[in-house]
């Protein structure tokens, strides 16, 4: 992995969580592949399927929240020629009516190399529990 690579596949990454960060759904759809084999899985959530229902899923979490601050923490980044996974911390306020919520999730993101592009095909944030 080039020094290069690594930095081209996580600026993606943050555009992702800054997209995310603004509730931007317009710049959110130009990171992910839209096509039906995509995943994602919200912590506590079911298994989303292609980028109708990953989309609404999001539109759904912008919509029901009026403020979200993100800090995410690399983990570790595995990167191929055509795939890509970064594993991380996510440390996520969110304010909706109010109420302040805190939360931090593992999370998995796997990129995927199509037309010399890198996309967003597969996110899985799992819950920290607290001890």
């Amino acid at each position: 992995m080039t020094t290069d690579e690594k930095s081209q596949l996580t600026a993606i990454n943050d555009a992702f969580y800054r997209s995310f960060e603004k509730r931007d759904i317009k710049t959110m759809s130009q990171l992910w592949w839209q096509g039906s084999s995509c995943t994602c899985i919200h912590p506590g959530g079911n298994v989303l399927k292609g980028w109708d229902m990953i989309r609404h899923s999001w539109e759904t979490i912008f919509k029901n929240t009026d403020y979200l601050e993100i800090d995410t923490e690399i983990i570790n980044i595995e990167l191929g020629q055509e795939i890509a996974n970064i594993i991380l911390i996510e440390k996520v306020t969110q304010i909706n009516q109010g109420r302040r919520l805190e939360a931090q999730s593992i999370a998995t993101n796997s990129f995927r190399k199509m037309a010399q592009k890198w996309c967003l095909v597969h996110h899985h944030g799992s819950p920290i529990m607290r001890r």
